[in-house]
C-alpha cells in the first residue's frame, strides 16, 4: 500500500515544526508552511511530484522573504530596559556568605540569596566567612568582588 503524498507532506512539515521547536531561528516554520501548502495542493489537486516540490520550495520561500521580518518584529516585541542590568545592581551591597575560599587572583564561590555565585577579592578570604558585595567583576553579572565584613 503506497503512503498517500499528501500525508507525507504533512509530515514532512511536522518535522519541520519539531526542528523549529528544539532549533529556535524562525526560519523553519516557514518550511513547515510550504510543506502544508505542498500538502493542500496535492489533497485538492492531483499534482506530480515535480510540481509539488516546486510549490514547496517557491511557498517556503516567498514565505520566509516575506513574512520573516514582519514576524520578528511583532513575536520578539521591546523592552524598556535590561532586566540583568536591574538584577546585577541588586546584588551590590547586599551581604554573602563564603562557601570555597576565595585567594587573591583565584575566584572563589559565595552563596547569596539561596544561589551560588564566583567571586573574588584582593586578600585571602576563609570559608564560612561573611561577605560583602562591593562590585561586579565581570561582563556576564555571575562573578562579584567581595570584601569582609
Amino acid at each position: 500500500m503506497k503512503p498517500s503524498p499528501t500525508l507525507i507532506w504533512f509530515l514532512i512539515g511536522m518535522a519541520f515544526l519539531l526542528a523549529e521547536l528544539a532549533l529556535p531561528g524562525f526560519i523553519l516554520i516557514f518550511f513547515t508552511a510550504g510543506a502544508w501548502l505542498a500538502a493542500i495542493a496535492v489533497f485538492l489537486f492531483d499534482v506530480d511530484t515535480t510540481y509539488q516540490i516546486i510549490v514547496f520550495v517557491v511557498a517556503s520561500l516567498i514565505l520566509l522573504f516575506t513574512l520573516r521580518k514582519y514576524s520578528l518584529k511583532t513575536f520578539k516585541g521591546t523592552s524598556r530596559g535590561e532586566v540583568d542590568d536591574v538584577l546585577k545592581d541588586t546584588k551590590i551591597g547586599q551581604n554573602a556568605t563564603v562557601t570555597k575560599a576565595i585567594a587573591p587572583n583565584v575566584p572563589g564561590e559565595i552563596k547569596l540569596m539561596g544561589s551560588f555565585w564566583r567571586a573574588v577579592a584582593d586578600q585571602e578570604i576563609a570559608v564560612d566567612t561573611p561577605v560583602v558585595i562591593t562590585a561586579q567583576a565581570s561582563a556576564d553579572g555571575l562573578t562579584f568582588e567581595v570584601k569582609p565584613l
